[in-house]
């Protein structure tokens, strides 16, 4: 990897976002919307927001990381800046790590956002460690960022690129343990939901705002982090050089 394309391509990048106020909001205004709009629904029963919002502090912030992750590097595809990228003498991880880091400062800026208004405003109740609560919603946003960046590879259109969501995300919310203890469940979808990113992420928000820093916590943070480490890997495969 050469540091200095890297972080060219983060700056591309960043600068490209930067130009567009609407992604922006999308990325950082709509996931505070979101938790604000679940304590007023929790209003009159702050025990119930008190143990779903912690986990929902994490879902968020990865939904709207991932629909926009892939939808903007899609659009780098079918525009033909990565293929213009690819004919020069930079590597592909170099850029996507670049694209990574560039969409993780948002995602550091969006999580900042999210755990300071469920910290404070919404005075969201932590018996654990707040400090675990805002790292598991960072690694939860980032597994999002790459995430988005590993399914862009399999759209053809935006609007592929969005149905992922349903298809990709979804399924994971559903086999979390966020709606039924993961034990509950039939063997079979008990199985699946351990090779699922997101229940990884459910888990170390649990115990982040419960127990605090336990083994486990940590060792969940550790298979998100490799989660998230892997789905760049498997990006860079997707990108095919060109010779100019």
């Amino acid at each position: 990897m050469n540091p200095r394309a890297t972080l060219s391509t983060a700056r591309r990048v960043l600068q490209q976002l930067r130009s567009d106020p609407r992604t922006l909001v999308l990325l950082l205004g709509v996931p505070c919307l979101l938790l604000a709009l679940l304590h007023w629904v929790f209003d009159g029963s702050p025990q119930v927001f008190d143990r779903v919002g912690p986990v929902l502090l994490a879902v968020f912030p990865l939904t709207t990381m991932f629909v926009v992750t892939s939808v903007a590097t899609l659009r780098e595809r079918t525009s033909g800046t990565l293929e213009r990228l690819l004919t020069l003498p930079i590597g592909k991880l170099d850029i996507l790590v670049g694209y990574a880091l560039a969409f993780a400062v948002v995602a550091l800026a969006q999580t900042a956002l999210v755990s300071a208004l469920a910290l404070g405003p919404l005075d969201l109740l932590v018996n654990g460690s707040p400090v675990l609560l805002v790292l598991v919603a960072l690694l939860s946003a980032l597994l999002g960022n790459t995430l988005g960046l590993l399914v862009s590879a399999f759209a053809a259109t935006e609007f592929q690129a969005v149905q992922f969501l349903p298809a990709f995300i979804l399924p994971q919310l559903l086999l979390c343990g966020l709606f039924v203890p993961r034990s509950l469940m039939p063997r079979t979808l008990e199985l699946v939901s351990d090779v699922l990113p997101l229940t990884y992420v459910v888990e170390a928000m649990q115990r982040a705002v419960t127990v605090g820093s336990t083994s486990r916590t940590w060792t969940d943070l550790l298979v998100v982090a490799g989660c998230i480490l892997g789905a760049v890997a498997l990006g860079a495969l997707t990108l095919r050089r060109r010779t100019p």
